[in-house]
């Protein structure tokens, strides 16, 4: 293991071994994962039309597809772009949930999203059923019902990984179900949505080996003040990050390597 370590620090981010996509690691493999979960997932249960930021004219019944005002994204690893969330790049619309559901195939990656919350994350299955993380349990629900008044879109290329196959996502989401607080190791939504469709360790918390030489960089585009860069360890300290200033818009000053308008 000592060998395969020191082999590990010298590999750039595609090559990090990631474990078998059905989720059943073998020990030799698994390096430093902490098994817990972090209750910050956003109470979507719980929101109304008004706490998702639409408004009487744009009611969240209307098929679409609306504009959502959004702070956007890019990052990278080892020069390497993982993720992109870039309106000049992709269409960042969103659909009523009913609309949603007329274009989705099983296994796609869907993003609920409102004003100043974190956006949640869900497998689509099919017919209206989803399965997702929310709550501390990983659960199949209607998307009709847990939507709320939030709006979604297809975020299947938001990482740029490569996916696996529809049936083995849907093998990743399906055999996880029922599973609670003590036996999960992601920490939000979207870890586990896309830990399902791509497989990669990376995505739970404590699943990867840090090295000095491998960061990642946020690059996070504001409008009206440039792009600020802030720099992390890990995957998972990136995406949460990322989620808490999707729900605050604030950026963690003491985060920050560089900022100021490319």
């Amino acid at each position: 293991m000592g060998n395969q370590l020191d082999r590990i620090t010298h590999l750039n981010y595609s090559e990090l071994p990631t474990g078998d996509p059905s989720g059943l690691e073998k020990d030799e493999l698994r390096v430093g994962v902490a098994y817990f979960f972090s209750d910050e997932e956003e109470e979507v249960d719980d929101r109304t039309p008004s706490d998702c930021g639409f408004t009487k004219d744009h009611s969240p019944t209307e098929e679409g597809p609306f504009s959502v005002s959004e702070v956007e994204y890019s990052a990278f690893c080892s020069q390497e772009c993982i993720f992109s969330k870039l309106r000049e790049n992709e269409d960042l619309n969103v659909y009523s949930a009913k609309t949603l559901l007329t274009m989705c195939k099983p296994g796609d990656l869907l993003e609920l999203v409102g004003t100043a919350q974190a956006p949640h994350w869900v497998i689509y299955e099919h017919e209206d059923r989803v399965i997702h993380l929310h709550k501390g349990e990983i659960r199949k629900d209607s998307l009709l019902e847990i939507s709320s008044g939030r709006r979604g879109r297809i975020v299947n290329n938001r990482y740029r990984f490569r996916p696996l196959p529809p049936d083995l996502v849907m093998q990743n989401a399906a055999g996880h179900l029922g599973l609670r607080s003590e036996e999960i190791c992601w920490t939000n939504s979207e870890s586990f949505a896309a830990w399902c469709r791509f497989g990669k360790r990376e995505f739970k918390a404590g699943g990867e080996v840090h090295s000095a030489e491998q960061q990642y960089f946020l690059k996070v585009h504001l409008s009206g003040s440039g792009v600020h860069t802030l720099v992390f360890r890990s995957l998972e300290d990136m995406i949460r990050e990322r989620r808490r200033v999707d729900a605050s818009g604030i950026l963690k000053e003491l985060s920050l390597v560089s900022g100021g308008k490319d």
